[in-house]
């Protein structure tokens, strides 16, 4: 057996006219995520790597591909491992063959985007005192489960 049986197949590649990867709207929703998070502009963020914010919103759409080089420069602006730009991507079969995100994914993607989210995001992180800042993740985690069992119970 030659060793250009054992690559994926060629088709697991966009290709003109196909519309973005999905590895790439995958990798461009991350971008946008954390943006939002650290309340930054895709200005400010385009200013920071030296794009325009045009191109920005093509990366978080996933239209355009992020260099390797670029997405280095995004991860030591936005303080994360490049690797965060890969977490939670589903696994290689099912990433090839979805045209879109889950429900689920695309719902807990959007309410991170929230503003409320972000806002009570900001707020966590300026909790000084990290054993406060500990025992309120506890409380939140706490009454989050708690609102899960009252609907559950109901149905």
């Amino acid at each position: 057996m030659n060793s250009k049986n054992s690559l994926p197949p060629a088709h697991t590649l966009s290709r003109r006219g196909e519309g973005p990867n999905p590895i790439d709207i995958h990798v461009g929703a991350r971008l946008r995520l954390r943006r939002t998070l650290l309340g930054l502009s895709q200005e400010k963020l385009g200013e920071a790597v030296g794009i325009t914010f045009q191109q920005l919103q093509k990366y978080e759409r996933g239209s355009n591909r992020i260099s390797a080089s670029r997405l280095f420069n995004l991860s030591q602006v936005l303080g994360v491992p490049v690797s965060y730009f890969f977490e939670e991507l589903p696994p290689a079969d099912t990433v090839l063959v979805e045209d879109e995100p889950a429900a689920s994914e695309t719902d807990e993607f959007e309410s991170m985007a929230r503003r409320e989210t972000l806002e009570l995001v900001r707020a966590y992180y300026r909790i000084n005192d990290s054993s406060v800042r500990k025992r309120t993740f506890d409380l939140v985690k706490a009454l989050g489960g708690e609102a899960r069992e009252y609907a559950q119970a109901a149905e």
